[in-house]
Order: C-alpha cells, then sequence, then structure tokens
C-alpha cells in the first residue's frame, strides 16, 4: 500500500502514534494495577465469588501453596475445556464442528496456558458455545494467571521477614473482575464500531461475480478478540486471524489491536515501582523494554523493505490494507508479547525479518512480554545481572535490600533455561522423526526455520506460527501441548520458588558497595544481559535456518 510517504517517516509517525498512547495510558492503568492489588476491600461480586468458591479472602499463602493453587486450577482448567471441545457436537451452537482428540487436547493446553496455539481452523474447528464458554472464558482467567503470578513476585521483593506472597484465588479474582473484564467490555464496543463482527449468524454460502460459490461466517468475535488481544492471548476466531476483515477491518483498527497488545504489559513496570516504592525502578524495566522493542521493529523493517536496494518491500504475505510498515509493527509486538495473533503471515517474511520475530520469542518475551508473564520474566533477568554483576565486582548481589544467593539463583536459573531446553530438544527430535519431517512445507534451512518458530512459540506461550508448518497430526500436536504445559508451570513454579526466597529475606540498607539497579546503567546492562544469553543458546540453531537462508 503506497500512502506517498517514505518507509523511514511511516515507520516513525506510526511508532510515533503507538508510542504516545502508550504514554499516555500507563501511568493511570498501572496506578490502576497497584491499588487492585492492595486494596483492603473486597467488591461485591468478589465477595460472592469466594463465598461460592469457598475462599478465605484475608487469608495469605507460601509460594508452596500459591504454586500449588495455580498448577491445580490449570490441569482443572484443561481436563474441563477438553471434555467441552469433545463434546461440542452435543451443544447448541456447535456448528457441527469438532476436534479429533489429540487436536483437542492441544487446544485446551493451548488457551489454558495464554499460549493459543491453533492446530485446527478457527472458523471450521468450534461452534460458537465452545468459543464463548470454553475459549474465550480461558483467555481471561489464563492472562489473570499471568498477572497474579507477576504480582506475587513484586510482593515478595517488596514485603520482608515473612513467608506470604498473597492469595492465589484474590489475585485470580481481582485481575479477571476489576481489570480485564471491564477492559474487554469497553474494548469489544470500540472493535464493534470499528467493523470487527459480533452476531450469532449461521455460516450461509453466496454466489461471487465470478459465479464462484463462497462461504461467509459470523460468529461473537468481537467479544472474543478483545480479550485475546489485551490478555495477550491470540487466538483467532478465524483461521486468517487478525489479517482477517471481520477481525480487523481497517487501518485504524490494526493501531488499536497493536495498542491493546502493548497495554497491559507496558503499564506493569509502573505497577511495580508503585508497589516496591521506587518509581525508577519500573522505568528501568520500561526502558529495557521499550528499546528492545524498537529495536526489533526497526531491525525488522529494514529487513521486510529491502532498504539496500531501494524496493517498495515484499507484501508476500501481507495485508494491501495494512502494507509493510503495519504489518512489521503487529508482527513485532505480537511476538515481543506472549501473543499469537497475526495480521499477516510470518512464514513469508524475508529469512531475517522471520528470523527477528523468532529472536523476539527467544529473548523471553520480554520486550514486553505478556500480561504478568513479561514483568515477572524481566524481573528474574534483572536478578541474573545483579548476580553476574556482583560476581564482577566481587561483592554480595542484591536487588533493592534482598541478596541473591545460591537459592535465589538456581530459582532463576532454573526458570531461565525452561524454555530454551524445551525448544531445543524437541525441534532436534522432531527433525530425526519422519512423521514430524513430513508435516514441512519446505526443506533445508527454512524448514529448520519452521519447526524451530513452531516449538520457539510454544514454549513462550505465544502461538503464532510459521504457516507452512502442518502441525495438526498427533506427534506434533501433543509435543507442542509438552512444551506449551511445561514451559507455562514449570516457570510460574520457579518463579515462585523465588519468591518464597525473597520474601523471607530481611532488607538490607544500600551501601557503597550497593550495584543501583534504578540507573540507565544497569539498564544498559540488562540489556546486555538479555541479549547475550538468547545468543548463547539460540545463535547456533539460527545460524542453520534463517541466517542460513538470508546468505544463500
Amino acid at each position: 500500500m503506497d500512502s506517498g510517504l517514505s518507509p523511514i517517516l511511516q515507520t516513525g509517525l506510526t511508532l510515533a502514534l503507538v508510542v504516545g498512547i502508550l504514554a499516555v495510558v500507563h501511568v493511570p492503568l498501572g496506578g490502576w494495577m497497584h491499588r487492585v492489588f492492595t486494596d483492603e476491600r473486597d467488591w461485591p461480586l468478589e465477595r460472592l465469588v469466594y463465598r461460592l468458591v469457598g475462599v478465605d479472602p484475608r487469608s495469605e499463602q507460601r509460594w508452596s501453596t500459591y504454586a500449588l493453587s495455580v498448577v491445580a486450577f490449570g490441569c482443572v482448567s484443561v481436563l474441563t475445556l477438553w471434555a467441552l471441545i469433545l463434546g461440542q457436537r452435543w451443544l447448541p451452537w456447535s456448528l457441527q464442528r469438532d476436534q479429533d482428540w489429540h487436536t483437542a487436547l492441544n487446544t485446551a493446553i493451548s488457551f489454558t496456558t495464554n499460549t493459543n496455539w491453533q492446530s485446527y481452523a478457527g472458523e471450521s474447528g468450534a461452534g460458537f458455545t465452545v468459543q464463548m464458554a470454553g475459549l474465550t472464558v480461558q483467555n481471561f482467567v489464563s492472562a489473570a494467571t499471568g498477572l497474579a503470578v507477576a504480582i506475587a513476585l513484586v510482593r515478595a521483593i517488596a514485603r520482608q521477614s515473612t513467608d506470604r506472597i498473597g492469595n492465589f484465588w484474590v489475585d485470580l479474582t481481582r485481575a479477571s473482575i476489576r481489570i480485564l473484564l471491564p477492559m474487554a467490555a469497553v474494548t469489544a464496543l470500540l472493535l464493534v464500531a470499528g467493523g470487527v463482527i459480533q452476531n450469532f449468524s449461521d455460516p450461509h454460502t453466496i454466489t461471487t461475480l465470478t459465479g464462484q460459490q463462497q462461504t461467509i461466517q459470523g460468529g461473537p468475535v468481537a467479544s472474543q478478540e478483545a480479550i485475546k488481544l489485551l490478555g495477550t492471548n491470540g487466538g483467532g476466531f478465524f483461521n486468517a486471524n487478525s489479517a482477517h476483515p471481520f477481525e480487523n477491518p481497517s487501518a485504524w483498527t490494526n493501531v488499536l489491536e497493536i495498542v491493546l497488545l502493548l497495554m497491559i504489559p507496558f503499564s506493569l513496570p509502573w505497577t511495580y515501582g508503585r508497589m516496591v516504592g521506587d518509581r525508577r525502578q519500573g522505568g528501568v524495566l520500561t526502558a529495557v523494554m521499550g528499546g528492545l522493542f524498537l529495536l526489533s521493529t526497526g531491525l525488522t523493517v529494514w529487513a521486510e523493505q529491502a532498504a539496500l536496494t531501494g524496493q517498495a518491500g515484499s507484501m508476500e504475505g501481507k495485508e494491501q490494507r495494512f502494507g509493510v510498515i503495519s504489518s512489521v509493527l503487529f508482527g513485532t509486538a505480537t511476538t515481543g508479547t506472549s501473543t499469537g495473533a497475526v495480521n499477516s503471515m510470518h512464514e513469508s517474511y524475508s529469512p531475517l525479518g522471520g528470523g527477528l520475530l523468532m529472536v523476539n520469542m527467544q529473548l523471553g518475551e520480554v520486550s514486553p512480554g505478556g500480561v504478568g508473564t513479561g514483568l515477572y520474566g524481566i524481573l528474574i533477568l534483572a536478578i541474573i545481572t545483579v548476580f553476574i554483576a556482583g560476581l564482577m565486582v566481587g561483592r554480595t548481589p542484591e536487588l533493592l535490600g534482598k541478596s541473591i544467593g545460591r537459592q535465589e539463583i538456581t530459582y532463576a536459573a532454573l526458570a531461565t533455561i525452561t524454555m530454551p531446553a524445551l525448544v531445543l530438544l524437541f525441534t532436534g527430535t522432531s527433525l530425526v522423526l519422519p512423521a514430524a519431517r513430513e508435516a514441512l512445507l519446505n526443506s533445508g534451512p527454512h524448514g529448520l526455520s519452521e519447526m524451530l518458530y513452531a516449538y520457539t512459540s510454544a514454549s513462550n506461550n505465544n502461538g503464532s506460527a510459521f504457516a507452512g508448518l502442518s502441525a495438526d497430526q498427533p506427534w506434533l500436536n501433543l509435543s507442542l501441548a509438552c512444551c506449551m504445559f511445561a514451559a507455562r508451570f514449570g516457570i510460574i513454579v520457579f518463579t515462585l520458588g523465588l519468591a518464597g526466597c525473597l520474601v523471607q529475606q530481611r532488607r538490607r540498607p544500600a551501601t557503597a558497595g550497593t550495584l543501583p539497579t534504578n540507573t540507565p546503567l544497569f539498564a544498559a546492562l540488562l540489556t546486555v544481559i538479555i541479549v547475550i544469553l538468547a545468543g548463547l543458546t539460540f545463535f547456533p540453531a539460527l545460524a542453520l535456518g534463517p541466517i542460513a537462508e538470508a546468505l544463500s
């Protein structure tokens, strides 16, 4: 789409619009989330929920009980959603849609873990009841779970000399009722105003001008689209996801959807700063997240615009309605957060462009990451950074007066290596299995990229994909489901274990030997550590995939 502006000017104006909106909303939204999780009072609807489930909102949990609650809730959610999908043929509004048992299990784990990987076509694999009562519900509670875990870790950093980090059921309820539900309701109305459909119409067939038959799908799209974006979920109501005009009708809804993806993750550092009593701490995290996001956007725009040859850029796999710039910005936003939404096909990006989108996830999705997951992910990396810095200068590493010793760094290291271990193990295993290799559309470096992208996406609870991988077969469905479940709940357990260690410590006063963690120097050091960790882990695989393809 030619707007008459140079690619650099287009990129700058679009980024300026998105950044400007985020700058306006992040303080009030971050402040509201701080009030939500520190409020001593319960809303009437919340008290009703507590009575129904038998929870005492005034009681708090140790880290082990909190972790057990998260995992138990996840397991019950998986089994309930799996049964709902398998039994949808007997439900109203099923539209005679169905899924194999392994596809249904993959879907149940996917939506429960906030991954929203879809091995099925959205408009043919799930009826309206499953979409609303199953998938949309999980979009809310999976995002609320990530938010609850992040707040539990922040409490552990802020508190001292106790063993309590909050109550998971209270945090889950407040995140859902006070934050996600009202924001999703307003967002759904905005999307409907922008042309996103919201109805219960049965599919109907029309005859096109060329005499061909085409089926037009309906459905409650806007209500799912709102929380799909706000909760950094990503499951599309239609197979084309946010490239479909019923999900993303115009240029301004495209910008709105990008803002919705980034809104909560970029506001959470402000919440963190308020809760620990030092807003500069949150500013450092925002700077690191924003710097990585802007760098990735710029490099991917350059790769897709073919800047060195002066071409207009490749439109393969991209919507004419959005063009290269808005497609790249959406792609960077969706892979920088744990969101599977796409408005262009990442398979069709240039080798370097597709590789950069993959790297966004391999950083640990901290640029800015998903709802909650981005905050606790970057806090874990901050802990590793102060530990490394302490070793370099021969001083005891500390974060906000809390010592980072053997136990703390063990939990942080386990949380950090879980994702790459799953990615590399399952990618390598799948490449030697004939059944998995047959699912690849391409061979050589691009085929490796297809497989590597899939397991990177699953292990980061992202959900986007290189479309050349035909993933709806038993091995890929089950192995990807294993990655989604192990990465999500394994990292959560290690994060809460870290919280349990930190919350018991008494905060030490800062001394001349304390490394400040609220300065530009620490922001630069944290950025370098994030890039080095990802580079050391994934560079060999990237060299054989997207880098080799770009050089060939």
